[in-house]
């Protein structure tokens, strides 16, 4: 499963791409107010630092105008995922785009028949957002695994890209539905790299190494540098 990073903080993407687990970035209109800074400057950055599909989202709510502000971020470079919401504009404006080999990433997506159409269109991704469909009863897993088996039937293209990642839970979820990518928040990435059991674990072993004579650990590391 591809891993995407949920943040326009440039200092967070840079770190986890130094990393080496990210494939790709995902904003948001919010995500950029977030962070004080002109939109634009911002983007600039994370082409720089991350090879891979940077999803940024339209802001207008009326197709033709979506059509617009679509042409205009997909000129800004050839990594750039257009970001279009599943509402009627948004249909109309993805039927446009991606005839014109416009890159969309089909996003606030709370059922399959929406996805179901949005892969129809030809969009690159599609966005279930996982955890908000949870808090409202309604399981986020399930809707992922309808999504994945409705394009296997049909061999659309059209990638999954789990969104609404709260916790690690919902990663482990979405992985296991078959999604082809899920995009998290920082600190949902640091919860799934650090385990208390796993630095516990580590401490019993050095809790006992630290009991061999200075000589018998030195001689494993001799000669060592960093």
């Amino acid at each position: 499963m591809k891993i995407f990073i949920d943040t326009a903080n440039v200092d967070e993407i840079t770190k986890y791409a130094d990393l080496g687990i990210i494939d790709g970035v995902t904003t948001n209109p919010a995500l950029m107010a977030t962070e004080q800074r002109t939109a634009i400057d911002i983007i600039h950055e994370i082409v720089k630092i991350v090879d891979g599909p940077i999803s940024v989202e339209v802001v207008s709510t009326e197709a033709g105008r979506m059509v617009a502000e679509a042409r205009h971020l997909d000129s800004l470079h050839e990594n750039i995922v257009v970001k279009l919401p599943a509402i009627p504009a948004g249909f109309e404006a993805l039927n446009v785009v991606v005839r014109e080999g416009i890159k969309v990433n089909f996003t606030m997506i709370y059922t399959a028949n929406q996805a179901l159409l949005a892969a129809k269109l030809g969009a690159t991704y599609v966005s279930p957002f996982v955890g908000r469909l949870d808090v409202t009863s309604t399981g986020g897993a399930e809707l992922i695994e309808e999504i994945v088996t409705i394009f296997d039937n049909y061999g659309f293209e059209t990638q999954v890209l789990a969104a609404s990642m709260r916790n690690s839970i919902y990663v482990k979820y979405a992985a296991l539905a078959g999604a082809h990518a899920a995009t998290i928040p920082p600190a949902v990435l640091e919860a799934m790299i650090d385990s208390e059991m796993s630095r516990m674990s580590l401490d019993g072993f050095l809790e006992v190494w630290e009991t061999l004579p200075e000589e018998s650990k030195a001689s494993l590391f001799d000669g060592v540098e960093e």
